[in-house]
């Protein structure tokens, strides 16, 4: 079985594909200047819940960009019942390379993505997209507190080992061509309301479609330990938001 399609099985028609809440991407927009119909370019957008919350507050032109294709089809599915379609573009491509001329965009988003590049080469990598003074936004896991119990750190250690505390993060900021605006981490609910919950739910369901298939139930397992990791170790670690201005 490819591991990608079990884990794009995994979390197809979920409210989201990571942690976050309209909310919460509400809270980092307005935590910017005040932007003018931006062009924004959402990154590893998933099935584009940030892309539409973008374009209702924004009043400008969102490009959402994920590799597959049916989270981008719910993504224009959802984006022409909340009226959005004239404002969001639905674009299949890596971010590995995004081929997008410079500074495309006054602002790049990326919410729970960059993990898949890494901090510091989001960082570098997507800086070229933006125009000079216009801004990158992001979420990423990172320690809330030193000193993380030997299961916990094991568990990090594997499934992302470029995981590191807000103070780490906020200093590979400014080497890599920003000033940083602002941060704050996401609350229990933004993992629980929109991913943690409905991916529960929805592994139970996969663990009776694919019984007797031990390929699956292991990538089945692997989530749910991922839930079972969080729960157990409540303030360890969270998702916090990253905002800069290109320099």
């Amino acid at each position: 079985m490819d591991p990608d399609e079990m884990i794009f099985k995994i979390h197809e028609d979920l409210p989201r594909q990571g942690v976050g809440r309209d909310r919460y991407t509400r809270r980092a927009y307005e935590m910017l200047p005040a932007l003018d119909e931006p062009r924004i370019l959402d990154i590893g957008c998933g099935s584009g819940a940030p892309t539409l919350e973008l374009a209702r507050i924004s009043g400008g032109q969102v490009t959402g960009v994920d590799v597959h294709r049916p989270y981008l089809d719910d993504l224009v599915r959802r984006a022409e019942e909340a009226g959005l379609a004239d404002r969001v573009t639905a674009c299949e491509g890596s971010m590995l390379s995004l081929d997008y001329p410079d500074e495309s965009f006054d602002l790049a988003w990326a919410e729970g993505s960059i993990f898949i590049v890494g901090f510091d080469q989001g960082l570098e990598d997507w800086r070229r997209l933006i125009r000079p003074g216009g801004f990158l936004v992001v979420h990423d896991v990172a320690w809330l507190r030193p000193d993380p119990p030997s299961e916990l750190l094991a568990f990090w250690s594997e499934a992302y080992p470029g995981i590191r505390s807000i103070p780490e993060n906020l200093a590979a900021i400014p080497p890599r061509g920003y000033e940083v605006v602002g941060h704050f981490p996401l609350p229990d609910d933004a993992w629980w309301a929109e991913f943690y919950g409905p991916l529960e739910k929805r592994l139970g369901k996969l663990r009776e479609t694919y019984a007797g298939n031990a390929e699956a139930l292991a990538f089945i397992e692997e989530s749910e330990r991922e839930i079972e990791i969080y729960r157990d170790h409540p303030g360890w670690y969270g998702s916090v938001f990253f905002l800069m201005r290109k320099t």
